[in-house]
């Protein structure tokens, strides 16, 4: 076996943790940071080295959703694997997503919990799930469930490490916040951040990220970056303005941007016009066309008159509509979605210097970024979930600036591990 320096592939904060991990002297570990911390690389290293120091034990990985898992954690493993230097130790499946020790045959499996049938019927050739990675465990719904899950999970053998990874909500009333003040004896709670990892893991690039938005919006820099908690209440947008802008003021806007979410009895068909100011990291809002009972044929008309020849990104899940707007002259298009896109969505919107709207040309949108809040679980806390109510014009802004938040997101995926 290939020797490994573990101070190379482990960032000196997590040295602590991984002495304590390898004593075995907590059951759980909170792993709560911001970006760039390297906490999910430490889970992927730390998991590979459990599974061979024993040998009866099999882990099982979780996110809230399963799409995600072949994006995210599955790939994750196969890097923390690969940097152990073990990757030819293990086998690699993904219909449906395994790895496998080959010595062994320890199982390392993937499941999403919004499949809970798949988890109860686990099926291990020997030995018991002795470890557990519940990662992003902001977006579950609350410890009730956690719980659930553990019951279903760790249960069959002597002992257990269970690894929940997240950034910290920024409202101290979501439901992970609130737990984590409890003291659990059992409970190890690990806070990280990227000024703890060595500048070249990371690149220069997202030091000077990090500066910037410092420099810009120190409130966001502090959520994001340092992983603390900001906010008090369950605001999703705390970084709205109202701006009145004059005529002349939307006449020098050169580059516009237009989306459009589809709707017609209950929900309203919700459309808006904006500006980007990419240097800056500030987007104007300064139009919209907001009404029940819209036909495509009416809706197209009104719009047309608005943009100019522009090309407006709608809601991919319409193609019939999209192609009949397209029909009546419109240059439309499907913005295009991934598993975690609402999510990315909504951070890249966050995390603008400011989202100026003009209430008296956009009442609508104003009044939803305002007053849009994240979900509550049954007992009343906040959750890192959006509700699909009242967020129409909402949706349509993060349709018409799906391609810049794409160009992102390939970028934060280049500098996070």
């Amino acid at each position: 076996m290939k020797t490994i320096r573990l101070s190379n592939i482990i960032a000196p904060h997590f040295w602590g943790l991984h002495q304590d991990i390898k004593q075995h002297g907590h059951t759980y570990y909170w792993l709560e940071g911001g970006r760039g911390s390297t906490k999910s690389s430490d889970v992927s290293v730390e998991i590979p080295q459990l599974i061979i120091k024993n040998p009866e034990c099999h882990a099982v990985v979780l996110r809230k959703i399963g799409n995600t898992i072949k994006n995210s954690v599955y790939p994750q493993m196969q890097w923390g694997i690969d940097a152990l230097g073990l990757t030819d130790k293990f086998r690699f499946k993904t219909s449906p997503h395994e790895i496998t020790y080959k010595k062994t045959g320890q199982k390392i499996l993937f499941f999403g919990v919004d499949d809970p049938q798949k988890i109860k019927s686990i099926k291990l050739p020997f030995g018991y799930v002795g470890i557990c990675w519940i990662e992003e465990l902001d977006q579950f719904t609350g410890m009730e469930e956690i719980r659930n899950l553990n019951q279903s999970l760790l249960r069959g053998g002597p002992v257990f490490w269970e690894f929940c990874s997240f950034n910290p909500p920024k409202s101290q009333n979501n439901w992970v916040n609130e737990e984590k003040l409890f003291d659990d004896p059992d409970r190890l709670v690990h806070h990280s951040t990227y000024l703890g990892v060595p500048r070249e893991w990371l690149g220069g690039r997202f030091f000077e990220d990090a500066e910037k938005l410092k420099a810009r919006n120190e409130t966001a820099y502090r959520h994001e970056y340092l992983g603390e908690v900001t906010g008090t209440g369950g605001a999703v947008f705390e970084n709205v303005e109202d701006m009145a802008m004059s005529n002349e003021l939307v006449g020098n806007f050169d580059r516009l941007y237009y989306g459009l979410d589809f709707g017609f009895a209950v929900d309203p068909l919700a459309y808006v016009a904006m500006y980007y100011d990419a240097k800056r990291e500030d987007l104007y809002i300064f139009d919209e066309l907001y009404r029940q009972k819209m036909t495509n044929s009416q809706a197209a008309k009104a719009i047309k008159v608005r943009i100019n020849g522009g090309r407006i990104l709608a809601d991919a899940a319409e193609p019939k509509s999209i192609a009949e707007m397209s029909d009546y002259g419109l240059r439309i298009s499907g913005a295009r979605k991934g598993p975690d896109s609402i999510d990315f969505g909504m951070r890249w919107l966050q995390n603008r210097a400011h989202i100026y709207i003009d209430k008296r040309r956009c009442p609508n949108t104003y009044k939803e970024f305002v007053t849009y809040e994240y979900d509550r679980n049954k007992d009343g806390q906040f959750i890192s979930a959006y509700p699909d109510a009242n967020n129409h014009s909402i949706d349509a802004v993060r349709y018409g600036l799906s391609e810049i938040m794409n160009r992102d997101k390939i970028v934060s995926r280049r500098v996070n591990f």
